[in-house]
């Protein structure tokens, strides 16, 4: 029988939120513009996003994946109305956490703010995500188990769900773990469905090494994003199943 779960419940209490662990930074550090200033730099070049927290209001969850080789994970925010404006963005004191086994991390921030950037070094190199809007008062995200699987070929699950807004979707994220959050695949559609273990409709596929094979009547999760061009999570779907 098939079990919901929602893989990104709440991980960390209220007091986690402000972490009084975090770094503390240089001046220079303080205002993104000035931190990159004289350093080489790449933006939109981190792969990252945004949702509201399923469980508490007024939480936002900035996910993202650091490629290999990636350090000094930092976050900024901006209040201005251009979110390419480097000059508006605010280091934010915030420390990053493991999610889904630590394959993917994710900042757990209260704003205000319009938008928000993620930053890491790898080698000598700044790298920038692109801006990421914050709606978590104007359009929450949804949270919900809209998620069918056909499991007609063995070992192959087929995986769909709806789209809620098409005006509003840029690309699906979807990723499978074991039923303990192992990370086994993350890819990305335009098309709203899936297979496991096929890449014809993946445009994007973040999964280290090939997957292994699901094993019949182990349990796993299987969790999607709705993401929008702003890099805002519309909705997020996920579900468990047992593996025929």
């Amino acid at each position: 029988m098939k079990k919901i779960v929602y893989l990104i419940l709440v991980l960390f209490m209220v007091s986690c939120y402000s972490d009084d662990n975090a770094p503390l930074i240089t001046d220079e550090e303080a205002i993104l513009s000035t931190f990159i200033a004289n350093k080489k730099f790449i933006k939109d070049n981190v792969i990252a996003c945004a949702a509201s927290d399923e469980a508490v209001a007024g939480l936002i969850n900035v996910y993202f994946y650091p490629e290999a080789g990636a350090k000094d994970f930092k976050l900024y925010q901006s209040a201005a109305t251009d979110g390419n404006n480097f000059s508006k963005y605010q280091f934010v004191k915030a420390v990053p956490q493991p999610f889904i086994d630590g394959t993917l991390q994710q900042f757990k921030v209260r704003s205000t703010v319009n938008w928000f950037v993620v930053v890491y070094m790898v080698n000598e190199t700044v790298k920038i995500s692109t801006p990421i809007r914050s709606k978590v008062f104007s359009q929450p995200t949804v949270w919900n188990n809209a998620v069918t699987i056909n499991q007609e070929q063995m070992g192959m699950p087929q995986f769909s769900w709806p789209i809620a807004d098409e005006s509003l979707n840029a690309i699906f994220f979807q990723v499978v773990t074991t039923k303990n959050s192992e990370f086994l695949s993350g890819t990305y559609t335009h098309e709203n469905k899936f297979q496991y273990y096929k890449l014809n409709n993946v445009v994007l596929n973040v999964t280290n090494r090939t997957p292994p094979n699901l094993i019949t009547n182990e349990t796993y999760n299987f969790i999607v994003m709705d993401v929008s061009l702003d890099n805002w999570v519309n909705t997020v779907s996920s579900s468990s199943f047992v593996a025929n």
